[in-house]
């Protein structure tokens, strides 16, 4: 027997999803969204383009139940969280290691995972790192802003961050999940080494701040977010007094606010701003601080420019 949500059904319009295709979020945890490869190209309308910390992290866990790499997935912080799926579904958490239950069984972490309809899948609290990554075969399938699904915690596009009761639909399965008990992934990072190239506004400070950045000792602030990984260490010493005009900003930008302490601009920062930048990071490092935890140390390693 067929219904109009089914897919046989010749009611059932081209590209429909069954009704059954979704989760229902029972524990939102501390900050869940919903990320994918962001929103590349509007910097110019102060879009910034947002989507997962953790790129290559956000696309293994699709990998693994046979999703694109830009597949949405969600994004959790530190303490994990618990949805109920309405249709059986594969499932792959990966990022941040953390206990995977279903149905308050144990299940692998790293590794696709398969859930049946009406199950719990709980994401306990990080053991190390900061930010897990749940994937689910089909991929999240909230409706796209200018061209991606992902939360933006400061534009505010996107969907909300969740909370306990929200519904998010899935697509289609795209392709059947990787044939791999497990896969290797990257430890977080005990020492975050950033490495940066000087400039734009490196004469906007002393020398000796110039070499401070470079050769003092800097700790992640639990201030850190989304928008940027705030810093605790030594001041950097202006040369010159005031503001800039506005300006654009960077992924990876380094820009020092008035209290001296380096910010490390991160996926939803500002498209423009007045405080000077000394340094941008190399993007090839910016995934491992999406894992860094309030107070481990952080170095900043000088390279030429390209």
């Amino acid at each position: 027997m067929t219904g109009a949500d089914d897919p046989a059904d010749p009611r059932t319009p081209a590209g429909a999803r069954p009704r059954d295709r979704v989760l229902v979020v029972v524990r939102a945890g501390a900050l869940t969204t919903v990320q994918d490869g962001g929103r590349p190209g509007y910097a110019h309308l102060g879009v910034p383009r947002s989507g997962a910390l953790d790129p290559p992290t956000a696309a293994l866990v699709n990998r693994l139940v046979g999703n694109p790499p830009d597949a949405a997935v969600l994004e959790t912080t530190l303490d994990g969280c618990a949805v109920r799926t309405r249709a059986a579904v594969t499932v792959a958490v990966g990022g941040a290691p953390c206990p995977v239950w279903v149905d308050g069984r144990p299940a692998a972490w790293g590794a696709p995972v398969a859930v049946p309809a009406g199950a719990l899948l709980e994401v306990g609290r990080a053991t190390a790192g900061v930010r897990a990554y749940v994937a689910v075969g089909g991929g999240v399938a909230v409706e796209p802003v200018l061209g991606s699904r992902a939360t933006d915690l400061l534009s505010g596009l996107g969907p909300a961050p969740l909370v306990d009761g929200t519904t998010l639909p899935l697509g289609a399965p795209a392709g059947p999940p990787a044939r791999v008990d497990a896969v290797p992934q990257p430890r977080p990072p005990a020492e975050l080494v950033l490495r940066v190239t000087p400039g734009p506004r490196d004469d906007w400070f002393t020398a000796r701040a110039v070499r401070d950045l470079t050769t003092r000792a800097y700790r992640v602030s639990a201030a850190s977010n989304r928008i940027g990984l705030r810093t605790e260490g030594p001041a950097l010493e202006r040369a010159r007094t005031g503001e800039l005009p506005s300006e654009g900003l960077v992924l990876g930008a380094v820009q020092v606010p008035p209290d001296g302490r380096p910010v490390v601009f991160l996926a939803d920062h500002p498209t423009t701003g007045g405080y000077p930048v000394i340094a941008v990071v190399r993007a090839a490092d910016l995934p491992a601080a999406a894992q860094a935890l309030p107070g481990i140390p952080v170095r900043f390693l000088p390279v030429r420019r390209r």
